[in-house]
């Protein structure tokens, strides 16, 4: 008798040594079923330390794909990431696939420019500002791009805890803490911000803080993952 394949999520993660559970299944982690309401499977590509998915390292496209394929025959409906510089790696997984694939929240900005009136701008939060480059941004139009403004929170303890081998135990107080010190100072600098798209898969654990202390729009991972997914309807 053939097994049945449960329809799922297919993650494909950062390597960070050992895979730990606990951090898998923090809320919001886009890895925990509870943070889209669907069943999810998670593969490791073969390199894919945070160094190198940050700088974007081109080599790491054989070993998405192997890996996205792996997923799809797991059961996968849909793929994404649990890193949002694998935007780069978008247009490879995707014409790799026969899957909807969403790697990255950055997806989102286009759209959510449109929502928006002029001169109203977006504030994206990411893991590390350095490493933002306008291919992840996507927009052509320089009006558009003079309408987004980057912060990161490179330098603050929660992001060298994020590169170390193993990752230690995920601290969502100290995350809140130090996304909430650098939205307030982005807004302090732009106070035309009208709503923030976080980069950081990590981040929609401290969204719900976030609209409490800003009173705005906050787009993640998280809410990409669960459009792709009701639109499917598995």
């Amino acid at each position: 008798m053939e097994s049945k394949l449960t329809p799922s999520l297919g993650v494909l993660a950062l390597d960070q040594g050992p895979r730990d559970p606990a951090r898998e299944n923090e809320v919001g982690s886009i890895q925990n079923p509870a943070s889209i309401d669907f069943p999810t499977i998670t593969e490791v590509p073969e390199g894919s330390f945070g160094e190198r998915v940050l700088r974007g390292d081109p080599a790491l496209e054989p070993s998405y794909i192997a890996a996205a394929r792996r997923l799809v025959e797991q059961g996968a409906v849909a793929i994404s990431s649990n890193c949002g510089f694998t935007i780069r790696l978008q247009g490879a997984v995707a014409s790799s696939v026969q899957v909807p694939v969403a790697m990255s929240s950055m997806l989102l900005l286009p759209m959510l420019l449109k929502q928006l009136p002029a001169p109203a701008k977006i504030a994206v939060l990411t893991y590390d500002s350095n490493y933002v480059s306008e291919d992840m941004i996507g927009l052509s139009d320089p009006q558009d791009r003079a309408r987004v403004v980057v912060g990161g929170i490179e330098g603050s303890q929660f992001w060298h805890d994020e590169l170390k081998m193993p990752a230690p135990p995920f601290d969502v107080v100290g995350l809140e803490k130090v996304v909430s010190e650098r939205v307030m100072k982005l807004r302090e600098e732009h106070p035309e911000i009208a709503a923030i798209l976080f980069e950081c898969a990590v981040f929609p654990a401290v969204s719900p803080a976030i609209r409490r202390l800003t009173n705005l729009p906050v787009y993640d991972l998280t809410l990409l993952c669960r459009m792709m997914l009701a639109a499917i309807g598995k």
